[in-house]
């Protein structure tokens, strides 16, 4: 299984913290008095700006589910798509190629799904195989990219595709003052990534997937997730979240390279889910990692944000086109999410 090619699609509107600041300082309902608390959070997120799915402003009038999960449906359609045609170009591979796509959001719903909007909209092979995946919130795109890699190991003349699309200012909750919900205010940004997986038959080149594995956290519900009401997604965000990471994903990544007779030491590059300043330091912790390599997750949070399920392949994305490893070289991909729980990919180059 080989990771073909990758990209990246945002929506038109960007905005600096300060702008975004700004703006949330009209939209709040109540508790203009937290706007210093606001502001400071947002200073120390590491984020300098974000993509938003409308311009500022229009946020003002989103003042329902339904106003918000349609912006959802439109956004995430219309970036969706450039997502997959770029992936498919950049590896020449015709739309009506394509044996399965994977599917993953966490800050909106439809039924029919994203994908199934997709497939008619561009003319996808009309027997494409649909997964769509909710719920996984941050750690879906390393998940996703494992179940795309496990369907290809089954259909090796196949091609998958992976899309995720979040549109995480849809989420922003008005009347809720909490620092959880400032700080995801602070944090979370738009935008979509794809990638192409391909079977081994396909001839297609790329760094191979080699092993993948899952962990899950029991007795951890209440570490990340959302309280589903009437208004949306209200974010449940626990302050134990870097505990969390630190605690485990050491322990985790050296059982998953065992597994493959490697230590940390065979590693040249990490390729981890962004999270925000304290996770990624939690990460550097518990892997005896220094700055510098976590550099790319570092370098896609300032840029965009925190884009849930997007950001690890925001970096994949990255290392592929600007950062691609020497040939021989291994990866580990790691996401960590609600559940709580972790995914993680062993890539070589």
């Amino acid at each position: 299984m080989r990771i073909a090619s990758t990209a990246t699609a945002f929506p038109p509107h960007y905005y600096t913290q300060e702008e975004v600041v700004a703006m949330l300082n009209q939209y709040w309902e109540k508790g203009r008095e937290y706007m210093p608390l606001l502001d400071r959070i947002h200073s120390h997120t590491g984020v300098d700006g974000r993509y938003f799915a409308r311009p500022l402003l229009d946020y003002i009038g989103l003042d329902t589910f339904g106003k918000t999960n349609n912006v959802w449906m439109e956004t995430a359609i219309e970036i969706g798509e450039k997502a997959i045609d770029c992936v498919l170009k950049q590896a020449g591979v015709e739309r009506d190629r394509v044996g399965a796509i994977f599917f993953v959001s966490v800050t909106g719903v439809c039924s029919p799904s994203i994908d199934a909007r997709l497939v008619n909209k561009m003319g996808l092979n009309k027997h494409i195989k649909r997964n769509p995946i909710f719920g996984l919130g941050c750690v879906a795109g390393a998940a996703g990219l494992a179940r795309a890699a496990d369907y290809v190991r089954a259909y090796p003349d196949q091609v998958a595709i992976l899309l995720s699309v979040e549109l995480c200012s849809l989420t922003f909750q008005r009347d809720d003052v909490t620092v959880a919900n400032l700080i995801s205010a602070g944090l979370f940004g738009d935008g979509a990534a794809a990638v192409l997986v391909a079977g081994e038959n396909t001839r297609l080149e790329g760094p191979r997937v080699v092993a993948s594995q899952s962990f899950f956290y029991p007795e951890t519900l209440n570490v990340m997730g959302w309280d589903v009401s009437e208004k949306g997604f209200n974010i449940v965000l626990s302050a134990g979240v870097p505990k969390v990471v630190s605690e485990n994903l050491g322990v985790n990544v050296d059982s998953f390279l065992a597994e493959q007779g490697l230590m940390r030491a065979d590693i040249g590059t990490w390729i981890m889910h962004t999270g925000g300043p304290k996770v990624l330091e939690a990460t550097a912790e518990a892997l005896a990692l220094d700055r510098d390599q976590l550099k790319g997750s570092w370098e896609a949070l300032r840029r965009v944000g925190n884009l849930s399920s997007a950001s690890v392949l925001v970096v994949l994305d990255d290392v592929m086109k600007h950062n691609r490893p020497a040939t021989g070289t291994r990866s580990v991909l790691a996401a960590m999410g609600p559940g709580f729980c972790a995914e993680m990919l062993l890539l070589h180059w």
